[in-house]
């Protein structure tokens, strides 16, 4: 015979949960709304798109116009780590969304001269939020059985045939073919992008091009846009070393950027 204890009734002890309530007595941002609403309304990234807000709660939030803010500051609000905070600032310089002074970064204002690609967002993914408003209510007078003859006849209508003298099975799907990468576009945008300030890229020689393609695979947007983001990130990271200020006279060029660890330290934010 077992013996129950009192303690086996006792109800479990509850922790205690704190509510946070948003609060401006608390603080609050002076935010100009067609600034708020363009950030809004930008094709940025995610990442881009929190650490723009960041530098806006660095800076407004403290009634300063720029700051010298770290990227561990950037990271902790952003809750990212601190180099994917340092890409998406330099990204942000890059596209003039941010602007530098020195040490020092804040919102640019002038939203007219962001320079936002079109395929900044890569991450165009639709996910099950996206399809809840199709529901079933709107086949209503269509039955399972109707709808899976209504497949299996299209199916057959569509069904394209095959060569002569082959099979359906034996076929095999044609190949689709990559896009022929345009080196001079990728030159012309190179040079745009670093203006007079390093040395422009001429010729597209048989090395450059193999460089090249093996780069852009390796972009987070393998496309002519990603490759010019690249060279404007590079362009807000770089230090005067690599504009010719050293002991030998070394300035980084066209060929310097192809070089892979050259976009890892970009991207770790090591430059």
């Amino acid at each position: 015979m077992s013996v129950a204890r009192i303690s086996d009734y006792q109800k479990p002890q509850l922790e205690v949960v704190e509510h946070r309530v948003a609060d401006t007595d608390d603080g609050f941002i002076m935010l100009a709304m067609e600034l708020y609403e363009e950030l809004i309304g930008a094709n940025l990234t995610r990442n881009q798109a929190k650490v723009a807000h960041a530098v806006c709660r660095k800076t407004y939030g403290f009634k300063k116009k720029m700051d010298r803010i770290a990227d561990s500051q950037l990271a902790e609000i952003c809750r990212i780590s601190r180099p994917k905070a340092n890409i998406a600032k330099n990204e942000l310089i890059a596209m003039k969304v941010l602007v530098k002074d020195g040490s020092k970064i804040g919102p640019n204002k002038n939203i007219s001269e962001w320079e936002i690609p079109e395929c900044s967002q890569i991450d165009n993914i639709v996910t099950k939020s996206g399809t809840k408003n199709v529901t079933k209510l709107d086949t209503p007078s269509v039955t399972k059985t109707e709808h899976t003859k209504d497949i299996f006849k299209d199916k057959i209508n569509n069904t394209p045939l095959p060569p002569t003298g082959e099979s359906v099975k034996g076929g095999k799907p044609a190949k689709r073919k990559s896009n022929p990468i345009q080196y001079d576009d990728y030159l012309n945008a190179y040079n745009e992008a670093v203006g007079d300030r390093l040395p422009h890229a001429v010729e597209a020689n048989d090395e450059r091009k193999r460089k090249l393609a093996a780069l852009v695979k390796s972009l987070a947007t393998p496309n002519l846009e990603g490759f010019r983001s690249y060279v404007r990130a590079f362009m807000a990271a770089a230090r005067p070393f690599h504009f010719g200020d050293n002991d030998r006279g070394w300035v980084a060029n066209f060929d310097y950027l192809l070089q892979r660890k050259t976009l890892t330290k970009i991207r770790e934010g090591t430059l």
